[in-house]
């Protein structure tokens, strides 16, 4: 397994001082190169999760470890794609994509050569030297998940990339991801609200209760691959919804 997390509990402290629990107890097992889905209601700490994960937020209780070992802090493994772009507007498509490449020290035309290989997976020939103003939405998520491909983890940590964008938009970037990830190789945790784009993109499907999260549902999915929006009209394809939306709207308790 190249993650496990086992009895996670995470937990704000209120400014009254009291303890809030907002995510667990949660134990699952990720194993290499599986795509997860994680949903569940506003506020279950679907974002928490990916936090913890990243080694951006610690644990209050419990462990999530990474091939064993205890995820304590950002490692060059693990890579994350937030909803907003967070592009610099100073800089340029390229230097924006390479940024990661710069922060370990790469020379400027070693990470500019790497980066501009990258431009036609993620469909943005001719914007090179474009700056973030200049991008429509879809083209500016397609550099921020070019600035997580660059870095070539092996785990990509998705935090509602899609979310701010319109429905046409989103589709097609779904579509994007699962071309830009069809070797398979990479291990995706991502989270949504859009329970389409789960099925449409996930292996397993986690559902989250109410905050503070817990697991009701881990659902395996098995509708082949390659994927394509067609499925969406297919039985099993609209089973699976189903089932999701039954979980995500289980009572608490």
């Amino acid at each position: 397994m190249i993650l496990s997390l086992r009895d996670l509990v995470v937990s704000f402290r209120a400014p009254a001082g009291d303890l809030l629990p907002v995510l667990g107890p949660i134990s699952f097992d990720v194993a290499d190169s599986q795509f997860v889905c994680v949903l569940g209601p506003s506020g279950c700490g679907k974002s928490t999760l990916i936090r913890v994960l990243a080694g951006l937020q610690a644990a209050s209780a419990g462990s999530a470890r990474y091939q064993a070992q205890l995820i304590q802090a950002p490692s060059a493994d693990i890579a994350i794609m937030f909803q907003d772009p967070n592009l610099m507007p100073w800089r340029t498509v390229l230097q924006n994509i390479a940024l990661p490449l710069e922060l370990r020290g790469m020379p400027r035309q070693q990470r500019h050569r790497i980066a501009r290989a990258l431009l036609p997976q993620l469909r943005l020939n001719g914007f090179e030297h474009a700056y973030p103003a200049e991008l429509s939405g879809g083209m500016a998520q397609r550099v921020a998940l070019g600035r997580v491909i660059v870095q070539q983890p092996k785990v990509w940590l998705l935090d509602e990339p899609f979310g701010a964008l319109d429905a046409l938009t989103r589709e097609r970037l779904s579509l994007e991801l699962l071309r830009l990830r069809a070797g398979g190789e990479q291990t995706v945790i991502m989270v949504t609200h859009d329970i389409n784009e789960a099925v449409l993109l996930g292996d397993r499907l986690i559902v989250l209760s109410r905050g503070p999260g817990t697991i009701v549902d881990d659902i395996n999915n098995t509708l082949p691959r390659p994927r394509h929006v067609e499925m969406m009209y297919q039985p099993e394809f609209i089973r699976l919804t189903r089932r999701v939306r039954a979980a995500i709207d289980k009572p608490s308790g």
